[in-house]
């Protein structure tokens, strides 16, 4: 397992800062902490990209390359997907997943609004079918039933069909087609449980945990990442204190094997295969970093001062970034005003 997880992480990597946590193409730009745009991001033709399957343990299998990983569930009712990928990406994922089962996808859930994980939303959807007697939202039901059911927050649906001007943000194709509004959401697939949890503002106000029982495994989305800091989303509802949590409750549902390696399995939202000890250890380095912001803040420091104080230089060689979709900088900026009062 440990040997699928370096190959996953170096299948992956050269796309790790390009598709790092990408939330463009949903207003073309990229909001940083302080929701002002920092250059773009350099783009990558959808025809280069390479997408790579690993197994995973029980039913489920994790896919990269496509933007954010994409966890593949397969069994005799068919395909569930958590997360879609970039748009442009969809016919070497389904490609993939044809390699794995001729089942048709019934199922997509994601896991937060950003593009590289809902881009796909729409091709992979129309490739799938929704289970008869499923339920879907509002008008756009009458559409949604030749297509696979796709299932979110529903602070995702919210945000994504939230006008701007007098056109919505994403087209009507890729939105969800079934939301939730309670703590937990709760589908039986494939011989075993789904569990979806919905963390409130953490990452963003939309995410969604995914833990397939009978498997063992947890989607996390980008709550927990391996690639860098946590990108907190403060123009979408994101927030320090929830992303914590939502690293606490991975951690609850985790049960490690021997030595605390193993047992259950982490598919993060961007970077390696992983196991419980790893989301404990970023789960410690995030707390660590909030506790020396929130002292700051507590000694009236202003944001400069903080950065200047470089609360996180002891993290810095393996997650900090001076370039790119999400820098330290940002990350402290996100993270100060996340614990700042609110005037």
């Amino acid at each position: 397992m440990r040997a699928l997880a370096k190959q996953a992480f170096e299948s992956s990597k050269n796309l790790g800062l390009i598709m790092m946590l990408a939330t463009a193409a949903l207003a073309g730009t990229v909001p940083s902490a302080s929701a002002q745009a920092p250059a773009a991001a350099p783009q990558r033709n959808p025809a280069d990209v390479e997408v790579h399957l690993f197994p995973v343990q029980g039913n489920v299998y994790m896919l990269v390359g496509a933007g954010g990983n994409i966890t593949v569930q397969i069994g005799d009712d068919g395909v569930l997907l958590v997360d879609a990928g970039l748009a442009g990406t969809s016919d070497k994922v389904y490609a993939a997943i044809r390699t794995l089962s001729t089942k048709p996808i019934h199922y997509i859930i994601d896991t937060h609004i950003h593009a590289d994980h809902t881009g796909g939303n729409e091709a992979l959807a129309k490739l799938g079918n929704t289970i008869a007697g499923g339920n879907v939202v509002g008008d756009i039901g009458a559409s949604a039933g030749n297509q696979a059911t796709v299932i979110a927050a529903q602070e995702v649906l919210d945000r994504m069909s939230a006008t701007n001007g007098t056109q919505p943000a994403v087209p009507q194709a890729s939105w969800p087609t079934e939301t939730y509004t309670t703590p937990e959401r709760k589908l039986y697939f494939n011989g075993e449980g789904v569990l979806m949890i919905h963390p409130q503002a953490a990452h963003t106000d939309g995410d969604t945990i995914v833990f397939f029982r009978r498997s063992d495994v947890i989607s996390t989305g980008d709550i927990f990442v391996t690639t860098g800091y946590p990108l907190v989303d403060l123009a979408r509802g994101g927030n320090i204190q929830g992303v914590i949590n939502g690293l606490n409750e991975i951690i609850e549902l985790s049960i490690p094997a021997d030595e605390q390696e193993g047992g259950t399995m982490i598919i993060p939202g961007h970077g390696r295969l992983c196991d419980v000890a790893d989301v404990v250890f970023y789960q410690e380095m995030v707390t660590i970093i909030r506790d020396r912001i929130q002292d700051m803040v507590n000694k009236g420091m202003t944001l400069e001062q903080v950065k200047a104080a470089k609360p996180t230089s002891d993290y810095d060689p393996r997650y900090g970034r001076d370039t790119g979709f999400w820098t330290t900088d940002m990350f402290v900026e996100a993270v100060y005003k996340s614990l700042s009062p609110k005037k």
